[in-house]
């Protein structure tokens, strides 16, 4: 690819600065100049960077600049593609298991979240970092990816009855007084369980090569979310409101008397 394709790609993307690596061993951009050497060195060894080679680079929070440098990838990947590039076999059917998610992360109101769900039960060789340290804690969650897909997710839940309710009301800062019932289901013995639940559609999509995962839904909705089959979402019958005793009641627009 041509320096000028490569950053044409890379403008697509606010967050990343493409950097080149010139004959003296130094990064031709800004980005690095308040760099201290020795972080340099680092960086360059453990990237095995040499003369000529390109990087894409983002600085800033750690999740958001994964997630835009794996978007960037996968431009790229197309892009090579498009000019016949063979970076993979096509025909291949290549697993893989995602593990080590963490347990909680910060959210954008900078409190505590359930990375997957609240129910998820925590690594048990960080299971003490619950109480001390969660942030560093790994759940047992775990994701099938297949090509690059995800096609299936789950996770092994918490059964203990005193390690839920932590979380909930300690970790969480959520009311566990609306889940007594599966507390209390907890605490009478509850099994170490778990489960994981696969998108057919989309492991369909790709045993076919379908390009849209549309392709391979029997009854699709439309762009605006309609069922085309059955012209759902509409109005409900009077007869079938009168059936479920539901009444339904139009706002009333106000009214204003000038005077």
């Amino acid at each position: 690819m041509s320096n000028h394709e490569i950053q044409k790609i890379t403008d697509q993307f606010d967050d990343i600065t493409l950097v080149k690596m010139n004959t003296k061993g130094a990064f031709t951009s800004p980005v690095f100049k308040k760099w201290p050497p020795n972080s340099m060195q680092a960086f360059v060894d453990d990237l095995c960077v040499t003369e000529g080679d390109c990087l894409l680079v983002s600085i800033g929070e750690w999740r958001n600049a994964c997630t835009v440098l794996g978007k960037a990838r996968l431009a790229y990947v197309e892009a090579l593609k498009e000019k016949a590039a063979h970076l993979y076999d096509d025909d291949a059917f290549c697993f893989a298991w995602i593990v080590d998610f963490p347990l909680f992360v910060i959210n954008d109101d900078g409190k505590l979240e359930s990375a997957h769900h609240p129910f998820t039960a925590p690594h048990p060789d960080d299971a003490e970092l619950v109480y001390t340290e969660p942030l560093r804690c790994r759940s047992q969650h775990y994701d099938l990816v297949l090509n690059g897909e995800e096609i299936g997710g789950g996770s092994i839940r918490i059964h203990d009855s005193k390690l839920q309710r932590y979380i909930l009301d300690d970790v969480l800062k959520e009311p566990s007084s609306q889940l007594e019932h599966l507390l209390e289901a907890l605490s009478m013995g509850c099994p170490p369980h778990g489960g994981i639940a696969l998108g057919l559609d989309r492991l369909v999509a790709l045993l076919c090569g379908a390009a849209n995962i549309r392709d391979v839904i029997a009854f699709p909705k439309s762009f605006g979310g309609k069922d085309l089959l059955s012209g759902a979402p509409c109005a409900p019958a009077d007869a079938e409101l009168k059936y479920y005793h539901i009444k339904v009641e139009e706002p009333q627009e106000e009214t204003t008397k000038e005077g």
